[in-house]
Formats: C-alpha cells, sequence, structure tokens
C-alpha cells in the first residue's frame, strides 16, 4: 500500500472517531459514545452494541437485544414492551411510570429530575436507550 492510502484511511479512521458523540455521566466523565451510523461504544471505545436505522437494536456481537418503534414503544429481543420514550423526552418504563427524561440540551434526568449524565448532540432515542434500557452506564 503506498504512503498516500495509508495517510487517506488514517484521515478517515480519525474523523469517524470524531464523529462519535460522547455520552457523560452527571460528573461529565466521558462514559461512551454513540456513532452517526448507531454504533455504541463504552468510554474505553470498545464497541457495545448498535442501534440500527430500522429500530433494530443489536449487542456487541450483533444479536438482537431489542427494538425501538417508530412510535417511541422499546420492545426486548422477544417484542415484549419494556418502555416508552415520549416526543417530549420523558421516559416511561413498560407500566408507563416515569423513570427519567432526555432534554433537549442534552442533559439526562433520573425519575426525581436529577442529573445522571450528558448527552449533547445524541438522538433523544439513542441517549434513552443508552441510559434506561439496553447500555445501561455501571454505577
Amino acid at each position: 500500500m503506498n504512503r498516500i492510502s495509508i495517510l487517506l484511511i488514517l484521515v478517515l479512521g480519525i474523523a469517524g472517531a470524531a464523529a462519535a458523540q460522547r455520552i457523560e455521566d452527571g460528573s461529565r466523565r466521558t462514559i461512551g459514545y454513540i456513532d452517526s451510523s448507531g454504533r455504541v461504544e463504552n468510554g474505553s471505545r470498545s464497541t457495545v452494541g448498535y442501534i440500527n436505522s430500522n429500530g433494530r437494536v443489536e449487542d456487541g456481537s450483533r444479536s438482537t437485544i431489542g427494538y425501538i418503534n417508530d412510535n417511541g414503544r422499546v420492545e426486548n429481543g422477544s417484542r415484549s414492551t419494556i418502555g416508552y420514550i415520549n416526543d417530549n423526552g420523558r421516559v416511561e418504563n413498560g407500566s408507563r411510570s416515569t423513570i427519567g427524561y432526555v432534554n433537549s440540551n442534552g442533559r439526562i434526568e433520573n425519575g426525581s429530575r436529577s442529573t445522571i449524565g450528558y448527552a449533547e448532540g445524541v438522538k433523544m432515542e439513542n441517549a434513552a436507550l443508552f441510559f434506561f434500557f439496553f447500555f445501561k452506564p455501571e454505577k
């Protein structure tokens, strides 16, 4: 491979990594990333899952672990409803009790409105899937 090809690959790799949106805990420590293709990474940049454009959510091995429907209903891998993500950012469990909020500024709050994280620039649904359903950050 010539030098120009290697340089191009490096530049594209760096640009791809920079395109991932950072997810932070309540203390602003980086705990993950979600890139524009839906790849979910932990804070060490290891892939832990995928959120596909068709609504299928997969773990790092590409096994289906759940779904997010167009209406905001979240289902587990067996298609049982486990929660809802409302247009206003309110996140509910399967019994329709509020478990948290994803604010338009990217701040993530628990059901008591305490800040538990930040996901600025991340799609609301993806941030909710990360914090409340499939990719819960470790405490």
